[in-house]
């Protein structure tokens, strides 16, 4: 893959994740997954990226006062406990089941969102 793939990618991500706050996630890990990351490596390489990509969205909506920093710390507390038990039940999951699960929940996001009032 040549070196500009990725940045490029990145620009959409950063894009999308500052759009719309679902962090990039569910657009780099399809894409990883596609490009023959596994499962378990596309989900750890996609946080890099979204650590570097969030922080500077969070500076973006900071300087725009779009920022609870409350909730987001208290939100940010709960996550580092979920943060940890996620990885080791992510690697009990074969890909082709990691793939289905992660299908279904963008799915049922999608529709959720869709008709929500």
């Amino acid at each position: 893959m040549s070196a500009w793939v990725l940045p490029l990618l990145g620009i959409v991500v950063g894009l999308a994740a500052s759009f719309t706050g679902l962090g990039g996630g569910f657009v780099v890990v399809p894409v990883l997954v596609a490009l023959g990351f596994s499962p378990q490596r596309s989900v750890g390489t996609s946080f890099a990226a979204i650590l570097v990509i969030s922080v500077s969205s969070l500076f973006g909506h900071a300087r725009l006062d779009e920022v609870d920093w409350r909730a987001g710390l208290l939100l940010g507390l709960g996550g580092i406990l979920g943060a940890q038990v996620g990885p080791r039940l992510l690697q009990g999951v074969p890909g082709p089941v990691f793939q289905k699960v992660f299908a279904v929940i963008l799915a049922g996001l999608a529709v959720w969102m869709f008709f929500r009032k």
